[in-house]
């Protein structure tokens, strides 16, 4: 295909888009007013499906075992690639969609109709999969593990931020749920009856925030106490902590967890308490596909959107599209939303209000252009199957996978 007649698909591809404009607004806009938790995504998976079943795609609810994921599919012509675009849509707990998911799982839908209506002889199967449960739990992760990667050329997905950026990377991370056992008694008449669970907890984040002097700088650990007792004149029986702990990667990520898991073992038994420790499924870092990565930001420049470099430390957090990128090539890029950062009340507020919707459009049609590229030009789908295919040799070299 010549570059003019390249400019012409993408031209109805954008045009598709945008004919579908209202609609997708609405389920972004539903998706924000009614924010779901990790597995509970019940009418986000209902809002996002029904307009791929009027479109003709197969859809197929709860894959995976995960009640509230989908894989819808639609397939042009045969003998192209396999491409998967990744929707998420669970919310944060008291501050709903703070990370901008209501409009990641949206523009995943909006692409591939977008693809569906403006190229109907695509060489190549379009796969939209809805992977639920990314703050908490790890979705993708799941999918993983029963398959659902298997047969894919490549993925990507697209997340608001407050910077453009096509190759941002993410650390590996694992959650854990500290459990303090101590032993009850009147707080004032009989303390040395009792086993604060409690103090046990307090000592083991002091323990660890004595040992972040001999972690790398890049190493983040972080904890809430989601139980502390439950009368101030009882002595606490049980009391719980839950961690989220971050490193560069999965093998850097295991001597964190060996260290932090004994610090707070002894902070345990230092008085006289026991501890359970809980742990989530292994986040991967990410493995970002610079040629796939390309190709997006020239979608991106042919929209006039300027392109930033990521940060050079810093500034990054961890996504289980890690898990993802481990398996196949794979991209997870951001569209600038506005100055506020993830995570917070006025990033919340940015994905419900026009420079929401604003993003959403031209996430949806950065992801189509660039399935479009990977379906329409062999050359580009070959070179960034080389480069996935090259890494993963250089890691099996190396001794970091089978």
């Amino acid at each position: 295909m010549n570059n003019d007649e390249l400019n012409r698909q993408k031209q109805w591809i954008e045009r598709a888009v945008d004919a579908r404009d209202e609609q997708l607004r609405r389920i972004a806009l539903q998706i924000h007013a009614h924010p779901e938790l990790s597995f509970h995504e019940h009418q986000a998976q209902r809002w996002l499906t029904e307009p791929l079943v009027e479109a003709g795609f197969d859809v197929e609810l709860g894959i995976a075992g995960l009640e509230t994921s989908f894989r819808a599919t639609w397939e042009g012509m045969p003998g192209g690639p396999t491409v998967a675009l990744l929707a998420e849509y669970d919310a944060l707990p008291a501050i709903g969609h703070a990370c901008g998911h209501n409009l990641i799982g949206t523009a995943a839908v909006g692409a591939a109709l977008a693809l569906k209506d403006a190229c109907p002889e695509l060489p190549g199967k379009i796969i939209v999969l809805g992977t639920p449960a990314e703050e908490e739990g790890g979705g993708k992760i799941v999918m993983c593990n029963e398959g659902v990667l298997d047969g894919i050329d490549a993925a990507m997905m697209c997340h608001p931020q407050n910077k453009t950026m096509v190759l941002r990377g993410a650390l590996a991370c694992v959650d854990a749920t500290f459990t303090f056992h101590g032993k009850q008694a009147h707080a004032s008449s009989a303390p040395e009856k009792g086993i604060s669970a409690l103090d046990a907890l307090i000592n083991a984040f002091v323990a660890i925030n004595a040992l972040r002097q001999f972690m790398k700088e890049d190493v983040r650990i972080h904890g809430i106490i989601t139980k502390g007792g439950d009368a101030p004149n009882v002595v606490p029986e049980l009391c719980e902590a839950v961690f989220i702990l971050r490193a560069a990667n999965v093998e850097e990520l295991e001597t964190v967890r060996e260290k932090a898991y004994r610090a707070v073992r002894h902070a345990a038994e230092g008085v006289g308490a026991t501890v359970d420790i809980a742990e989530g499924l292994i986040y991967a870092e990410r493995n970002n596909n610079k040629v796939m990565a390309g190709l997006f930001q020239k979608n991106l420049e042919r929209m006039g959107i300027e392109v930033s470099e990521p940060p050079q430390k810093g500034g990054v957090g961890s996504s289980d599209i890690g898990n993802v990128s481990q398996l196949t090539a794979a991209i997870h890029p951001y569209i600038r939303l506005g100055d506020a950062t993830t995570h917070t009340p006025e990033f919340a507020r940015l994905a419900g209000a026009e420079e929401g919707m604003i993003e959403l459009n031209r996430a949806a049609k950065a992801l189509a252009m660039t399935a479009f590229d990977l379906c329409a030009d062999p050359e580009a789908l070959r070179r960034v199957r080389s480069e996935f295919e090259e890494w993963k040799q250089q890691r099996k070299e190396g001794g970091r996978i089978g």
